[in-house]
């Protein structure tokens, strides 16, 4: 019967030099991989952190439903290499009412977007790409309203902690957005 490695009288010796030194280590422990339990992931937890790289670095995207006043009613996050077409469901299904345009920018110019709308009987407000071979027609007295939510993210931004995105986690970040957004929110309904 072999002796295996952490088992028996030598199981704590593992990864020691016993020529009288301690060679230099980053780490406290002695064994070849992290303790069971350490709350370590393979790949890092991105999922969780929903961070990720883009050209600007390791950043994340938020992306923001409003009402027609550019109130915010609900966020997305994600990672900051995911296209913008890519988080259009997440938000989409959140309103209770259809809205009767979509307002967004060319990120969203996608034809599998514009048939969602078209089935959501939802006026798609967003110009087309530059690259397009076929000019899309949109309503652009109406598009110049969907500056309302540039400005919103403007006045969050007035937050450091969402901002620089102080927080790690995803669940933290956006529960400070979600802080910062009941403080608009609460200055609206004390106005009125």
């Amino acid at each position: 019967m072999e002796r295996s490695r952490g088992l028996g009288d030598r199981g704590g010796d593992v990864g020691r030099d016993h020529g009288g030194h301690w060679p230099l280590q980053h780490r406290q422990h002695h064994s070849p991989r992290p303790c069971l339990g350490s709350g370590r992931e393979k790949g890092g937890g991105a999922h969780r952190r929903a961070l990720g790289r883009s050209r600007g670095g390791f950043t994340s995207k938020l992306y923001c439903l409003a009402d027609a006043l550019g109130r915010p009613m609900a966020f997305h996050l994600t990672g900051g290499e995911a296209a913008d077409c890519k988080a259009y469901d997440a938000p989409i299904d959140l309103p209770k009412r259809a809205p009767d345009a979509l307002l967004s920018d060319k990120g969203y110019d996608a034809e599998v977007i514009r048939a969602d709308l078209a089935k959501r009987n939802i006026e798609p407000v967003i110009p087309g790409r530059s690259n397009r071979l076929v000019r899309i027609e949109y309503d652009r007295a109406l598009y110049k309203h969907r500056n309302r939510i540039e400005r919103r993210f403007g006045h969050l931004k007035i937050n450091r902690a969402i901002a620089t995105r102080y927080d790690q986690l995803a669940s933290s970040f956006l529960s400070m957005v979600h802080l910062a957004t009941a403080r608009y929110w609460l200055k609206f309904v004390h106005a009125a």
